[in-house]
């Protein structure tokens, strides 16, 4: 592992070893089948059976990393605050497109379980929670399941309350009520993570009623029951590893206790989600930033021109020393945050934004200052750093535009700060 950062000693002899184990799977599993999966041409190439997409899949489940962050007495790790920094940053720093597959894998689990924890949702607990808690092949893959064709990132708006009180804005999915079950139809975009290889779906809904539109849901949808189609997987500039497709719902009925928000709770819940999503984006992509910074450090120290080192020219100095402040800084904001947010409740949302829109903005900038000390070299497949930069470039857009992101933040920061 890398040893140009010394704030390790901000670490506990118990982290230092969570963080140490996280990054030889990174280095030795994520990384590796990343690199091999980008080069694949054909996207569904990435996602077919016998494809070393499995296999890391596997390997994350056999080891149990997917109940991470899952209460030690069912059986997880309880990995928050820092800890879950430290497994994010590294995760990162392997590979950004399975750090978010992975972590994405376990969405619809892991609210399923806070729903059933609220509100003693037994069916819920049965039925999604236990069996993906004792899973340990990959059985069941979870996908966030909000954005639309025609509704992207506006859906991180949703919690504001001019469209909480009106989900139109941001939902074209609908559900009703029918008895004791809930029917969804509508269709969730190219954007899924997961999407096309999920077996279950957290799905954010409108809810319909017979005098309008009155609230937003969200629900675990296994993708097994009739009525769900899907489209391929998007063929896309960075990222590959991370499949992302359509999911479309037609008339889809579901129990009503795997809906985890009705009505008059989507506010709270989606300002939950997106707060930890976007934490974890900060996260994930302060290590993508470090990556880039150590190729371009590493490179530095052996390239030769003028007839010593390029590490020895001041003006590449200078911008590697940027680079090197850009990183801290994005390490200390994203932990801040991903501390603050394991123990507020709900956690703080415009801090998970400040997080994200930040440190996947340092992210690019790093890896483009990157391949700018590379030269020609970096803008050739055969290194690692034209990757990242590609990576890092998607990250601007995914889990809301950062654009988009800002100014739901502004809105929250104006209502709440003092």
């Amino acid at each position: 592992m890398s040893t140009y950062l010394d704030l390790n000693s901000e670490l506990t002899p118990t982290q230092v070893a969570l963080k140490e184990a996280t990054h030889r799977f990174a280095a030795e599993i994520t990384r590796p089948a990343s690199i091999e999966l980008d080069k694949l041409a054909d996207p569904e190439d990435v996602i077919k059976e016998g494809s070393v997409l499995w296999d890391v899949f596997r390997k994350y489940y056999e080891l149990e990393r997917h109940l991470a962050g899952m209460p030690e007495e069912i059986g997880g790790a309880n990995v928050r605050g820092l800890d879950s920094h430290v497994v994010a940053e590294e995760m990162g720093w392997g590979a950004s497109d399975f750090a978010i597959s992975l972590g994405a894998s376990g969405m619809p689990f892991a609210m399923g379980l806070m729903s059933a924890q609220m509100t003693g949702n037994k069916r819920i607990m049965d039925e999604i929670v236990t069996p993906f808690i004792k899973d340990r092949e990959a059985k069941y893959i979870g996908c966030w399941a909000i954005t639309e064709p025609q509704h992207g990132s506006d859906a991180a708006a949703a919690s504001i309350q001019e469209y909480a009180n009106n989900p139109g804005m941001s939902f074209d999915t609908r559900a009703r009520r029918d008895g004791d079950d809930w029917v969804i139809s509508g269709a969730k975009s190219a954007w899924v993570s997961n999407g096309t290889i999920a077996t279950h779906a957290m799905v954010h809904f409108a809810i319909d009623r017979s005098k309008g539109m009155t609230s937003s849901g969200v629900a675990v949808v296994p993708l097994d029951l009739p009525g769900i189609s899907r489209g391929k997987p998007l063929n896309k500039l960075g990222q590959r590893a991370l499949n992302q497709g359509e999911i479309f719902f037609d008339e889809v009925r579901i129990p009503k206790d795997y809906v985890l928000v009705e009505e008059g709770m989507y506010a709270f819940a989606g300002d939950l989600i997106l707060a930890i999503a976007n934490g974890g984006m900060g996260a994930t992509f302060t290590g993508v930033a470090r990556a880039a910074f150590e190729e371009a450090l590493a490179y530095c120290k052996q390239r030769v021109q003028g007839g010593k080192p390029i590490c020895e020219h001041q003006l590449v100095q200078r911008k590697l020393f940027d680079m090197f402040i850009k990183v801290e800084s994005a390490r200390q904001l994203s932990r801040a945050v991903a501390i603050h947010n394991s123990v507020a409740m709900p956690p703080v949302s415009r801090y998970g934004i400040a997080s994200k829109v930040y440190c996947t903005q340092v992210a690019f900038e790093v890896a483009s200052d990157a391949v700018q000390l590379f030269g020609g070299y970096g803008l050739s497949k055969e290194f690692l750093i034209e990757k990242l930069f590609r990576d890092a470039r998607a990250a601007l857009i995914e889990d809301g535009a950062n654009d988009v992101l800002a100014l739901a933040g502004a809105q929250k920061l104006i209502e709440s700060y003092i």
